[in-house]
């Protein structure tokens, strides 16, 4: 009897947490039914029977909190959903696939991994995908698209080489890199085999080595976001 009583008291302690929220839980409704079932029997002495439908309301007690616990993780996967939806169709809008393609790419495997998740209403895990569409977009911004070519100026003005070049933030950022311009625009130099000449008015092709999206003649008077690997 003393069993019967301690599972009643927690069913229902159980119940005013759960019902509140969800007052169509058929589990929840069942687990009161059987409650109070249980507890007529109870007081009628009957305690084989009281005993088993408190078995059943425990039972159904335990059904409603799972239910419960799946609809609260929906929810938060619904609203994380929305947010990662929506950052991928501001990412497309500002051309983050060709600015920013290897977050745009992460982005988009961990929204389909989302997607797939939620359809088997696993939503802890869509919503660990979901969030990290948001991390891996974070970063992106809409941004002017890094030069492709560069016009080569005269040594005293600029100290161009395919060292001080590469090692501009609009290139490379890096002037180590320099071989990658070299092997990119020897076929149109005087002497191919010496890297050290190239000429004034020059048109440099600075090939794309990380992804990156490149496009139009470095202009000076506009702002261009260093290059990045991570793009």
């Amino acid at each position: 009897m003393k069993k019967v009583l301690a599972v009643l008291s927690l069913i229902f302690s159980g119940a005013l947490i759960f019902a509140a929220s969800y007052k169509n839980n058929t589990y929840q409704k069942l687990a009161d039914e059987y409650t109070r079932k249980a507890q007529n029997a109870l007081d009628a002495g009957e305690y084989v029977l009281a005993e088993e439908y408190a078995a059943k309301a425990e039972e159904n007690a335990r059904l409603s909190e799972e239910f419960v616990k799946k609809m609260l993780a929906k929810s938060e996967c619904d609203a994380i959903m929305k947010q990662a939806s929506k950052k991928l169709e501001y990412a497309k809008s500002i051309n983050a696939e060709r600015n920013f393609p290897m977050a745009y790419s992460s982005a988009q495997k961990s929204f389909a991994s989302a997607q797939e998740s939620y359809g088997a209403e696993d939503y802890v895990s869509a919503t660990a995908f979901a969030k990290q569409v948001l991390e891996a977009l974070a970063d992106i911004k809409e941004i002017t698209p890094l030069p492709e070519f560069y016009v080569v100026r005269p040594w005293a003005e600029t100290r161009d080489c395919y060292w001080n070049i590469s090692g501009r933030p609009y290139v490379y950022d890096n002037p180590l890199l320099w071989e990658n311009l070299y092997q990119a625009n020897k076929s149109n130099m005087p002497r191919p085999n010496d890297p050290n000449l190239i000429l004034p008015g020059m048109k440099m092709k600075i090939p794309s080595i990380t992804g990156e999206y490149r496009e139009g003649i470095y202009n000076p008077s506009k702002k261009y976001d260093p290059y990045s690997a991570n793009r």
